[in-house]
């Protein structure tokens, strides 16, 4: 499976946050609009993303619940046939939770910057640095990325969306 670091922060100002983007070179990749569903499994976690209402994959993903960086490995699967892939994941999982959200996407390095705006949660921002040149590179690149946006600990987030959700 591939790893990634990532940190998810709350950000008081997305606007902010796509003008830092631009200023570090990072490149706009696009605006998604994202619904996750979520499903109840034994491990890990387990969601269909709906981009753009024409795009998509089936994520399976593990990773610690801790404020600050961490490691998650994680499958990608596209899929094809919309309708059918909710009927066959319907019968087969409990639904959790529903996450929507828009998604301003910027890539720079081995990074993804996600400027999130979340429904009933607000705005977000989100690193991932896929881990291809070592654990030391990705972690040098998530303290240098919370440096250039000003992140400190106390904006740090431990779940997902999906968690926040849950617990309204």
């Amino acid at each position: 499976m591939p790893t990634n670091l990532e940190i998810k922060a709350k950000y008081p100002s997305l606007v902010q946050a796509k003008k830092i983007s631009r200023t570090l070179g990072a490149r706009f990749s696009g605006t998604l609009n994202q619904t996750d569903t979520y499903f109840k499994v034994k491990q890990g976690r387990l969601k269909l993303r709906e981009i753009n209402e024409k795009e998509l994959e089936l994520i399976y993903y593990r990773r610690a619940n801790a404020r600050g960086s961490r490691y998650s490995e994680y499958t990608v699967l596209e899929l094809q046939k919309k309708e059918a892939a909710k009927r066959v994941l319907n019968s087969l999982f409990e639904t959790m939770v529903i996450v929507k959200k828009k998604r301003v996407l910027f890539l720079y390095k081995n990074s993804r910057i996600h400027i999130d705006s979340v429904a009933g949660l607000g705005g977000f921002i989100e690193f991932e640095v896929l881990v291809v040149r070592g654990k030391k590179q990705a972690q040098q690149l998530i303290l240098f990325l919370r440096r250039i946006f000003g992140i400190d600990s106390s904006m740090l987030i431990a779940g997902s969306y999906s968690d926040m959700l849950l617990k309204q």
